[in-house]
């Protein structure tokens, strides 16, 4: 019998807020893991988003990470220490 058991939780900064993740997760697993179902709202209508295709292809769950926007929550693993802010829109300047 196979068993699988995580490593030891760490924590990441969400909006400011300390969340708990496990290795092995994407920011995306961490977020709902904590209760937060969406990170992202749209431009121009403010509408909340957030995991939609969970494979990367429909980039409604983008999160900046470390100061990096458009970074897409289904797909980057969470890293001890990670802050992670939602953001609006794109994340472009011509937002």
């Amino acid at each position: 019998m196979a068993e699988a058991r995580p490593g030891a939780a760490f924590t990441v900064t969400f909006d400011g807020r300390a969340l708990a993740a496990l290795p092995g997760q994407t920011v995306a697993a961490a977020l709902w893991a904590a209760g937060v179902t969406s990170w992202r709202s749209t431009r121009g209508g403010g509408r909340p988003r957030g995991v939609f295709c969970g494979i990367g292809v429909c980039f409604d769950c983008l999160v900046t990470v470390n100061g990096r926007a458009n970074q897409r929550a289904c797909l980057v693993p969470v890293r001890p220490g990670d802050v992670i802010h939602t953001q609006e829109g794109t994340g472009r300047d011509d937002d």
